[in-house]
């Protein structure tokens, strides 16, 4: 038992419990740094390797001229891929960001983040501006003369380098605009959206049966000290969970999370309730909290849920009125709820390497994640027979797998489906029409 939970404790620290690996993700400026670095440190490298290899073949060549010719037009293909570059980078990427936001207007413009989350258009951005900035360093190093008998190098490695950086930046831009148009199509958006919202029910589920994680929140901890926030005021994105538990096990303390990821915090707002031990000084809690302008699906499922809640509520807006794009977002909640629908959910339990109980972190409960899932679209598409049949097939199927003490929300949602679409279609026969379950909505 004791080498089971040696092993969970380290597959605790290994896993993205960590928010730092998110937050470069969520970073646009790490992966482009980085590249430039390298460009920094490539540029004199192959400046060196010019002089040590080509200087002495240029000594002992007889035909000055072409060398001369060679080196010229080298530096030539180098100056015009540093100039060219650099406009290529402007128009390519502001162009872009037009199109994401004008695309973004039509669902929800909570998705551009998976612009910013995109490892190839990171890539892309970085192999652009390293060849830019290697090209320019490159040129620092050329001579300065006309006179073909005074050419002691020949930027051969430069070129070549430079040529290679071309090359692949060709290749990423090839794969940077197919996977741009894929985030312009609403279906693309929403599988992107569903794939992370999957990621992070994979850790309910792993998190569940072997670190404690408990059923629906039955009470709030025994008695202990509530400590204040005392950070800026923003949306909670994700806690490092490794800290707050080593934090814990420091103290002899049982940490209680207050607000849920997502939840909003200001200075003052509860954040930690102490049980037990001795009570950590507030400002360690506020740094293993990272509170910024928005969500973050990181630790957040509810996130995922309200992606596409919002690109369903939009389509369905008098503006757009699209019911089609309604039923695609339906379709992955019905896929989320039904992979949720097992999982104990409430509040998520973690222990220390002792196996004992450090951090308790609450979070949806299956009647609030149905209410999330459910309600907004309810009331908006009621009156759109395509959205409330596809809605009752969903029900249907939920409440077919579903445990029995998680039937009682899916009927009451079962319940409320069918008054509103009696409050919206007075006729009995196109009632009926609209409330017949249809996992296509209308064929």
């Amino acid at each position: 038992m004791t080498v089971r939970r040696n092993r969970v404790w380290r597959v605790l620290r290994r896993r993205p419990l960590s928010p730092l690996r998110e937050h470069l993700r969520e970073a646009f400026w790490f992966a482009p740094l980085l590249a430039c670095l390298g460009a920094v440190l490539l540029a004199p490298l192959t400046d060196w390797l010019d002089l040590e290899l080509t200087s002495e073949e240029i000594a002992t060549a007889g035909n000055a001229a072409q060398i001369a010719s060679f080196s010229g037009a080298a530096k030539s293909v180098i100056s015009t891929t540093s100039s060219a570059m650099l406009t290529f980078i402007g128009v390519v990427f502001s162009i872009s960001l037009v199109a994401l936001q004008m695309a973004a207007s039509q669902f929800s413009p909570r998705v551009l983040r998976l612009y910013v989350r995109s490892r190839l258009t990171k890539a892309t951005f970085s192999a652009c501006l390293a060849t830019f900035l290697f090209t320019l360093l490159v040129q620092l190093g050329f001579e300065d003369t006309t006179d073909p008998t005074k050419v002691t190098t020949v930027p051969v490695f430069s070129t070549l380098v430079a040529v290679l950086l071309v090359m692949v930046s060709l290749v990423l831009f090839v794969l940077y605009v197919q996977a741009t148009l894929r985030l312009l199509r609403v279906p693309h958006v929403i599988d992107r959206v569903t794939n992370e919202s999957v990621a992070v029910l994979a850790h309910y589920r792993w998190l569940a049966p072997e670190i404690g994680g408990s059923g629906e929140r039955d009470g709030g901890p025994g008695e202990g000290v509530t400590l204040l926030h005392e950070g800026r005021s923003g949306v909670l994105r994700d806690v490092h969970i490794a800290r707050l538990v080593r934090l814990a096990r420091r103290h002899g303390a049982e940490l209680h999370l207050v607000p849920r990821i997502g939840d909003f915090v200001t200075p003052g707002t509860p954040t930690v309730r102490v049980v037990g031990g001795s009570s950590p000084k507030p400002r360690r809690i506020a740094s293993a909290l990272n509170v910024g302008v928005d969500r973050t699906m990181h630790q957040d499922l509810s996130f995922g849920f309200r992606q596409l809640v919002d690109i369903a509520i939009r389509a369905l807006s008098p503006a757009v009125n699209d019911p089609t794009t309604a039923v695609q977002a339906l379709d992955r909640v019905h896929q989320l709820l039904g992979l949720l629908v097992h999982v104990p959910i409430g509040e998520l339990r973690y222990r220390d390497a002792q196996g004992v109980v450090r951090l308790v972190q609450p979070v949806a409960s299956w009647a609030a994640t149905i209410d999330l899932a459910c309600t907004e679209i309810r009331i908006c598409g009621a009156g759109q027979p395509q959205v409330t049949r596809r809605m009752s097939a969903m029900l249907d199927d939920l409440l077919r797998i579903a445990p029995e003490e998680r039937r009682e929300a899916l009927l009451v949602q079962r319940e409320l489906l069918g008054r509103a679409v009696a409050a919206e279609v007075p006729d009995p026969a196109n009632r009926a029409f609209a409330l017949a379950p249809d996992r296509q909505g209308i064929g």
